[in-house]
C-alpha cells in the first residue's frame, strides 16, 4: 500500500469537490487539487490558496499518469463520470494509487468492473466507485443490515429529498446519461420497467408519506456484485424530480458556515430474507455536502489499510459496512442512523 497522504481531487473547484477538499483537510490529509479549467484552479478560495494544483484533461494517459504521481488516493469528483472514470481511475491503477469517484450513473460503474478489476487486482490497489450519496450510502446500509450476510430476497431503496437544487454537474450528467436503468428481478439484472413503477412510501421524520417512481441509481449495481439479491427496487420521491426537471431551479445556495444547503434527506432501506426483515434509515442534510465525509471516510481506509482486498470493489464490499456508518454518524456528524428489526409497510 502506498502510505502517502497526499489525495489527488479531480474536479476540485466543482461543488462537491470543493466539499471534498475541505474534508480531506479536516481529517490530516493534503489534497492537491487538479481538474480541467486552468482559469477555476487559479481561483480557488483563499483556505484553499497553499495547495498543489495540477491542470490536466483526460484525453492524455500519460499527462493524467504524472499528474496523479506521488498521491496515494484519487478521488474523481469531475462528471460527466462517463467521459472522467476510466480514463483517471487507469491513471491511478496504472500509478499505484487507489482510486475512488462519486458516480451515480450505472454504465460507469459497470465499465470500471469491466476493465479495470484485474489491472487494478495485479497492482495490488482498490479502485471504488459510487462512494457518495448516490450509490455508495444505500450500498452501505444494506449492507449493514445483513450483518455479516449476503443474502437477500428482496432489497427496496427509497431515496427521498425536501427538494433539489441542481448542481450545473448535475444537469451536464443528466443530459449525457441516457442509457436505459438496471433494477434486480429474479436474481439477474434486467431493464427498469417503462412506465417505471409507482407508488406511495412512507418515509421516516421529516418526510412522511410521499409519492415515489423507481429511479434506480449506481447502488444497483454495486450491490449486484457483492450481494445475492433476489429482488432489488430503488425509488425517489417525485417531488424533487419536478425541481431538477425545471430550468428555472436555481443551485444550491449556502445556508450554514459549512457552505451546506438547507436541503433534507432520507434514505431508507428495507431488506427482507425469509421471515426477516429489517429496516435501516439514514437522514442528513445536503446531499452534495455529505458525500465529501463518505468518499473521504473510503480514502482515509484505503490510505491506512482498513480495507478488503484489491480490485473493484463497491463500498460495503471494500470497507466494514457498519464501522463506515458509525463514523459517518458520530465523528463526522453527516447522518443519523434509525434501525428496527421489525417489519412493517412502507409503501402502498
Amino acid at each position: 500500500m502506498n502510505a502517502t497522504d497526499r489525495v489527488l481531487v479531480y474536479g476540485a473547484t466543482g461543488h462537491t469537490g470543493r466539499f471534498v477538499v475541505d474534508e480531506l483537510l479536516r481529517r490530516g490529509l493534503t489534497p492537491v487539487l487538479a481538474g480541467r479549467s486552468a482559469e477555476r484552479l487559479a481561483a480557488v478560495p483563499p483556505r484553499h490558496a497553499g495547495l498543489d494544483r495540477r491542470v490536466v484533461g483526460v484525453d492524455d494517459p500519460g499527462l493524467l499518469r504524472q499528474a496523479v504521481a506521488g498521491a496515494g488516493a484519487v478521488v474523481n469528483c469531475a462528471g460527466p463520470f462517463l467521459d472522467t472514470a476510466v480514463p483517471l481511475a487507469q491513471a491511478a491503477v496504472d500509478s499505484g494509487a487507489h482510486y475512488l469517484d462519486v458516480t451515480a450513473e450505472q454504465p460507469v460503474v459497470q465499465a470500471l468492473y469491466r476493465d479495470l478489476d484485474g489491472p487494478a487486482r495485479a497492482a495490488g490497489v482498490v479502485v471504488v466507485p459510487a462512494m457518495a450519496f448516490y450509490g455508495g450510502l444505500a450500498d452501505l446500509l444494506v449492507t449493514a443490515a445483513l450483518d455479516g450476510g449476503s443474502r437477500a430476497d428482496e432489497v427496496e431503496v427509497a431515496i427521498g429529498l425536501d427538494r433539489w437544487w441542481p448542481t450545473a454537474g448535475t444537469r451536464a450528467t443528466g443530459a449525457r446519461n441516457t442509457a436505459t436503468r438496471l433494477v434486480i428481478r429474479g436474481g439477474v439484472l434486467t431493464a427498469l420497467e417503462s412506465p417505471a413503477p409507482s407508488c406511495t412510501w412512507s418515509y421516516p421524520s421529516p418526510l412522511g408519506d410521499q409519492s415515489v417512481v423507481e429511479l434506480p441509481f449506481s447502488e444497483v449495481i454495486t450491490i449486484d456484485h457483492h450481494l445475492d439479491v433476489g429482488e432489488l427496487r430503488s425509488y425517489l420521491n417525485t417531488a424533487p424530480l419536478d425541481d431538477l426537471h425545471d430550468s428555472a431551479t436555481p443551485g444550491p445556495a449556502a445556508t450554514d458556515e459549512h457552505g451546506r444547503s438547507a436541503q433534507q434527506f432520507v434514505v431508507d432501506v428495507v431488506v427482507r430474507r425469509g421471515s426477516d426483515t429489517r429496516r435501516t434509515s439514514a437522514t442528513g442534510r445536503d446531499i452534495y455536502a455529505v458525500t465529501a465525509p463518505i468518499v473521504v471516510e473510503g480514502a482515509v481506509r484505503l490510505l491506512d489499510g482498513r480495507h478488503r482486498g484489491s480490485g473493484v470493489a463497491a463500498p460495503g464490499e471494500a470497507f466494514d459496512a457498519a464501522a463506515v456508518l458509525a463514523t459517518l454518524e458520530r465523528e463526522a456528524g453527516a447522518i443519523a442512523i434509525r434501525s428496527d428489526r421489525q417489519g412493517w409497510a412502507t409503501r402502498r
